[in-house]
């Protein structure tokens, strides 16, 4: 396994990343299980693992912590918060009273002193970008957190916090994770170019487009699998189908499986540090790993390019983030009596 710098860190991580949304409830109950398939991926070189509070409700956490047991110093370990962890309003959001609290929570999970990257999993217009930066500086002053980043922010978001982060003082987010896939290049816009201008690292989720790149998901065939049980939307949005209809032959002329041409162009982007991957099954990592060495010429890059072109999204994921001007009706439309022009 390569290794490439994380942003301006000076941290060393793989261009897999191990994602562990699918560890605990909502994917592998199994803890002795997901601990092997956890175990095998540090063994085929990954270094890097990332978490959050929120999947399963803290047992992704637990899981990975009883895998890293042993193994703690040789893994980049990352977990998030911001997402819901119980009824009260409280237990939520990048407020100081809660980050702090989910940080200790997320460390007493996983069983270590620290975390190499702790992420805000979502941005929170209701709360000041300096009232988390100065959280997080003094998380990081304790010794519990090496790195902060973000998930989700929009372009905008990343900027004002650095701005925020130099004018006070305060420790800057040192990366970003987005979502990007052959389906969803958006980020290639303003996301990446923001985080390289700012010297951040992205590690990007969902590079399979929520399940559509593994080929198991085909236009007029009902898919039977375990995503599929959870009723997403993305999953059979007809644009998106008709693309992957396009891709599966693209790959199959190049002699390579549709999983391995959706990571091989997800992390060739120079502004992309590490694609997570989010296996649920040893022969789900066991596939992943078989493309860890595939590099796709520019010809084949150019056929993507065609199929869908740069900074282009077909469609969107169910948990892509959208920020409150898009979603809240009353921030997209003026009063009735204020629409005319005369």
């Amino acid at each position: 396994m390569k290794y490439r710098t994380l942003g301006r860190t000076g941290i060393k991580v793989s261009p897999y990343c191990l994602g562990a949304m699918m560890f605990g409830a909502i994917g592998n109950p199994d803890h002795d299980d997901s601990v092997r398939i956890i175990h095998k991926a540090l063994d085929a070189g990954i270094n890097f693992v990332d978490t959050a509070d929120a999947y399963s409700r803290g047992e992704s956490e637990e899981i990975v912590g009883k895998a890293l047991k042993g193994r703690r110093d040789d893994v980049v370990l990352a977990t998030k918060a911001h997402l819901p962890m119980g009824d009260d309003p409280n237990q939520r959001g990048n407020s100081r009273r809660w980050l702090v609290r989910a940080l200790e929570d997320s460390l007493r999970r996983l069983g270590t002193d620290h975390v190499d990257l702790f992420q805000i999993h979502r941005p929170a217009p209701d709360t000041d970008v300096e009232e988390t930066l100065s959280a997080l500086t003094d998380l990081v002053r304790a010794g519990k957190v090496r790195a902060i980043g973000t998930s989700s922010f929009p372009a905008s978001d990343i900027v004002e916090a650095q701005w925020v982060a130099e004018r006070r003082g305060l420790t800057r987010f040192r990366s970003e994770q987005p979502t990007y896939s052959v389906l969803n290049r958006g980020i290639e816009r303003e996301v990446l170019p923001v985080c390289e201008r700012y010297g951040m690292g992205a590690l990007v989720y969902s590079p399979l487009a929520g399940g559509l790149l593994t080929g198991r998901y085909r236009k007029d065939r009902q898919a039977d699998s375990h995503r599929a049980a959870f009723g997403f939307k993305h999953l059979s949005d007809e644009r998106r189908l008709d693309t992957v209809e396009q891709l599966i032959p693209l790959a199959e002329k190049a002699g390579m499986p549709l999983t391995h041409l959706a990571m091989a162009f997800a992390i060739a982007h120079p502004g992309v540090t590490s694609a997570i991957i989010g296996p649920r099954t040893m022969a789900h990592l066991d596939d992943l790993l078989a493309g860890a060495e595939t590099t796709l010429t520019d010809e084949i890059l150019d056929q993507i390019d065609a199929i869908v072109p740069p900074g282009t999204d077909i469609g969107t994921l169910d948990m892509a983030y959208d920020p409150p001007a898009v979603q809240e009706t009353a921030l997209r439309r003026r009063l009735p009596a204020e629409r005319s022009a005369a």
